[in-house]
């Protein structure tokens, strides 16, 4: 475990790769074109409830990217928010192996499978921390790369926030997150399901419900502008081998 959590944290510091991919979420019936560049992302949203946009619609999205990328404050936000996202995603990794006790329950030539359960000595930092110590479930790790294939658990108790004044997510939320190898050395979440319910003050939900699919991942230069990252959204095949060619 304390190996894989390892190799994890080494292949990110080190992968400054950049991809175009189909972001599908189903929960809320949206599929996006993303692209990445070196300074963010673009991304465009081409079907909504299994329908293609109409062309006024398709025009207002063009418009909405093109503010985008000529809006330094929005790139700003965008920035922010992944550093935060890749920052939480990197602490909760770190506590893995001290926030369960860990079984050994199958093993093959490829796969490790690992039953989670919480383990009570645990020490909680943050709220976040507290919600993911509160897990029960299982880990699959590719024995070859020592990298994290899937891993879902189940909330196995209610997490109070502020004793329950300010919110509580209830037991028996789920989460559910698949990787795979895109190329060789290169991991991507390829599946994420997440089905956790609650309340906070003033009865607002605080749970969350994704469904999202990324898949027809292709590699894109480092040296990708915005600009070049539009051209990309609607690109054939060919015209991307061109560009990577470039």
């Amino acid at each position: 475990m304390q190996r894989a959590v390892d190799e994890e944290l080494a292949a990110s510091k080190a992968d400054h790769s950049l991809w175009r991919y189909r972001d599908d979420h189903k929960d809320i019936g949206s599929v996006y074109i993303v692209v990445q560049t070196s300074q963010g992302s673009v991304k465009e949203l081409i079907e909504r409830d299994g329908k293609s946009l109409s062309a006024a619609d398709s025009q207002a999205e063009r418009q909405r990217i093109e503010n985008f990328i000529h809006s330094p404050s929005q790139i700003r936000k965008q920035q922010r928010d992944d550093a935060q996202d890749d920052k939480s995603a990197q602490d909760l990794l770190r506590l893995l192996p001290r926030a369960f006790r860990w079984k050994i329950v199958n093993e093959t030539d490829d796969l490790t499978t690992l039953h989670f359960d919480p383990d009570p000595d645990f020490d909680a930092p943050d709220i976040k921390s507290r919600v993911l110590g509160t897990m029960s479930g299982e880990m699959v790790i590719d024995r070859k790369a020592h990298r994290i294939r899937t891993i879902k658990g189940e909330l196995t108790d209610d997490v109070s926030i502020g004793w329950g004044i300010l919110g509580k997510l209830r037991k028996g939320g789920t989460f559910d997150v698949e990787r795979r190898e895109i190329a060789p050395g290169i991991w991507q979440i390829v599946e994420t399901h997440v089905h956790i319910n609650g309340r906070a003050l003033f009865f607002k939900s605080i749970g969350q419900q994704q469904d999202e699919i990324s898949s027809n991942f292709t590699s894109v230069p480092l040296s990708t502008t915005f600009e070049e990252a539009v051209k990309l959204l609607n690109s054939s095949p060919d015209e991307q081998a061109e560009t990577r060619e470039r």
